[in-house]
């Protein structure tokens, strides 16, 4: 059985155009990269793509990655900069035995070479959020990078059963130049297994990474956990740990599907959205909460929340 589930509202349009091409019997590979590009390309969402926001530097430098669960064959792309879309070199990258993670000029170079869609992507509107934050600074000297750091990352399984996972993101705003989160690293972004299923991560990176969260969600798929649990009980471990042996743990949240196209989501936090689509149901934005005892609960967005998200993400920027 067919689906894909994704991180974040964003993932919505994407996640309606894969749908669709696997209810036509297309791949599992070809649906999640163009759902992914589908996020990409659009302008106003602030962490992926088109749009995003950029280093402390003024550069927007971009991470991708992608997993074929059929071949456990993996490709990502770190800090690139200036092509349209980083996931479809990312999947290029994994049909390779070796130099499938290329960051900067290498993967630049690569992309090239190819002849990947090269592109101006930092916009006019993208600039003026970064010259606002940028005057902010001058006044308080104060930097919060950690605003709107939202990857977008899927699980898709197709008729076949092939389950695959990518991921795309322009990283934290106003990050160090050549930052890297978990995004493009496999275990911690992003993991697939055709034999088993697919997980994916978003939040700050730099914790997530900590516990190679993806890969521990489907371990525990492997092991015999339904999906749903696999995934509380990884983010609720890696979250306790963190706040035992640091005193603070980042936002950490997931979404998994097994090779049924049965899936699951989990989150240390109040506010996480994300959209599934399966073959007995069409693509749904749900919004995530996690209860006191640890539990990940979740209901339908309403009209009223889906027209304010998007009211927000394309709002005119002074």
């Amino acid at each position: 059985m067919h689906g894909i589930i994704a991180t974040w509202r964003m993932a919505l349009e994407g996640i309606e155009k894969a749908d669709a091409m696997l209810k036509e019997g297309k791949n599992a590979s070809d649906a999640i990269e163009a759902a992914i590009r589908e996020v990409e390309d659009y302008p106003y969402y602030k962490s992926v793509g088109y749009g995003g926001l950029p280093n402390q530097d003024g550069v927007l430098q971009m991470d991708a990655g992608y997993m074929d669960g059929d071949s456990l064959s993996v490709g990502a792309v770190c800090a690139i900069e200036d092509f349209a879309n980083p996931v479809s070199i990312a999947r290029k990258l994994s049909q390779g035995t070796v130099n499938n993670i290329l960051a900067g000029q290498g993967a630049a170079q690569f992309g090239t070479e190819y002849g990947f869609e090269q592109k101006k992507m930092l916009t006019d509107r993208a600039k003026r959020i970064y010259e606002r934050k940028k005057a902010e600074l001058a006044q308080n000297d104060q930097l919060r990078p950690y605003d709107g750091h939202d990857t977008v990352g899927m699980v898709c399984v197709d008729d076949e059963s092939h389950v695959v996972a990518a991921t795309s993101t322009s990283g934290l705003f106003m990050k160090r130049n050549g930052r890297i989160g978990d995004s493009p690293f496999v275990g911690s972004g992003f993991y697939a297994d055709s034999q088993v299923g697919g997980a994916t991560a978003t939040g700050l990176g730099e914790d997530i990474m900590k516990g190679c969260i993806s890969y521990e969600i489907v371990r525990r798929m492997k092991e015999g956990m339904p999906v749903q649990q696999a995934c509380e009980t990884a983010v609720n471990q890696l979250d306790e740990t963190l706040k035992e042996r640091r005193g603070q743990a980042g936002d950490i949240s997931v979404v998994a599907m097994d090779c049924n196209g049965n899936w699951g989501c989990a989150t240390n936090i109040e506010g996480f959205s994300f959209v599934a689509a399966t073959q007995h149901s069409a693509p749904v934005v749900y919004l995530a909460h996690r209860l006191d005892d640890g539990h990940t609960v979740f209901e339908k967005a309403d009209q009223q929340w889906l027209d304010a998200y998007m009211h927000n993400h394309s709002a005119a920027v002074e």
